[in-house]
């Protein structure tokens, strides 16, 4: 509906409107008002009459005075006069029974969560913006709404094969037993037969171990995942064990990245840059033969210095070698755990004005809606899929199903 200049010019000098909050107290006022004579005309034809048109009247049903209800709009938070019928039979559809708010409120405050806000920033947004009066409390329950769709989608089937996937692990401080521990979020990323990306679980433990990935590895299997072709992992002492136990048959490449930090811990800063660039030509060489050459040869200049970052190589080569195997293509996709890491780095982001978590639904809560937030941008399928789908056919000739593609 559009309003005439005149007629808008009229409600502006009624109402002596001066300013953005003069309008939004005259919006709110009309759309009450709008309101209120919606469950009149509702309540007029379910009994059949108007008010004081007893002529009409052919029902022994009749009004019984209203019930009061505060509901919270856009325009914020107002109080209704519900009217009601002597028999109980009036149900209004404008706005429902038990529906207290009649505006998009839930999504916003689900949103701001998502983004990272705490429940008092959210409740002082509302009250500042919105001129709503709404807890930290109430903010609360509306989030936690989203917890059977969380446990939802962290109970979904998932895909029978993955070809590549990535692990990893974040750690965060939350409230349990009156004491502030230690937890870790374990997450999967994984790419499925058709290159899409998808996070395909995210679950809460304590500090990350080899024997708890066993069981979100037994969970991922018990909802469907009966194959994986390469696992991208980080350096977790008896990781490789864990996969291993459930999915036998997949190859582990160990983060190249990862690898590089944990073996520059032990170098001088001044010998750091150099240290780095001979490493380089140990991970960058063209085949696993070569890059042994390039790793004997970094062994002899750098072993009586940094002997414990030399044997780390050593002891990990068949992890770190894994992507010496594959063409171009895979070796980009799992030498790093890129794809999680900059998955990572969104929930930091919204994570990073918490300190402490309540508990370890409210972690949950709060990872589950960014990452449906940052998943919700994974529109398209991995850069020359198709190239790579080759090349895994040909590599796992005999577990590849065609008929999946």
């Amino acid at each position: 509906m559009v309003l005439r200049k005149e007629l808008l010019r009229e409600f502006i000098s009624a109402n002596n409107l001066k300013s953005a909050k003069d309008i939004q107290s005259a919006l709110k006022e009309v759309f009450s008002g709008t309101l209120q004579e919606m469950l009149e005309a509702e309540l007029d034809d379910h009994l059949g009459y108007t008010k004081y048109d007893y002529k009409n009247k052919n029902t022994s049903n009749s009004r019984n005075g209203y019930s009061s209800k505060k509901v919270i709009s856009d325009l914020g938070e107002m109080e209704l006069s519900v009217p009601r019928d002597r028999n109980g039979e009036f149900e209004p559809k404008a706005v429902k029974k038990n529906q207290n708010d009649v505006s998009s409120i839930e999504d916003k405050v689900l949103g701001m969560y998502a983004k990272g806000m705490t429940t008092r920033d959210i409740s002082k947004h509302l009250e500042d913006i919105y001129g709503i009066d709404a807890s930290h409390t109430l903010i609360s329950r509306i989030t936690d709404k989203i917890l059977p769709h969380a446990h939802e989608w962290q109970n979904r089937p998932l895909d029978a094969v993955y070809p590549i996937i990535f692990l990893d692990a974040i750690h965060y401080k939350v409230r349990s037993d009156g004491k502030v521990m230690n937890k870790a979020a374990y997450i999967i990323i994984g790419i499925d037969i058709h290159g899409m990306k998808d996070v395909l679980g995210i679950w809460i433990g304590k500090n990350e171990s080899a024997k708890y990935w066993l069981t979100v590895l037994t969970d991922l299997k018990n909802r469907g995942v009966r194959d994986i072709f390469i696992a991208a992992i980080d350096g977790l002492t008896g990781f490789s064990d864990a996969i291993k136990a459930i999915y036998p048959e997949t190859e582990i490449q160990r983060c190249i990245v990862h690898q590089i930090r944990n073996s520059t811990k032990y170098v001088s800063y001044k010998h750091r840059k150099e240290f780095c660039a001979d490493l380089k030509l140990v991970y960058k060489a063209s085949t696993e033969e070569s890059a042994l050459m390039e790793l004997e040869k970094f062994k002899d200049k750098w072993n009586d210095q940094y002997s414990i970052s030399i044997k780390s190589w050593e002891n990990n080569w068949e992890e770190l070698a894994t992507f010496f195997k594959y063409p171009e293509e895979i070796r980009k996709m799992i030498y790093t755990t890129n794809a999680m890491e900059s998955y990572n780095r969104q929930l930091r982001k919204v994570t990073k004005n918490r300190s402490i978590f309540p508990s370890d639904e409210g972690l949950f809560k709060m990872l589950y809606l960014a990452t449906i937030d940052s998943t919700n941008k994974w529109t398209q399928s991995v850069r020359c899929w198709a190239t790579i789908l080759g090349q895994l056919a040909i590599h796992f000739e005999e577990r590849f199903d065609i008929n999946a593609v």
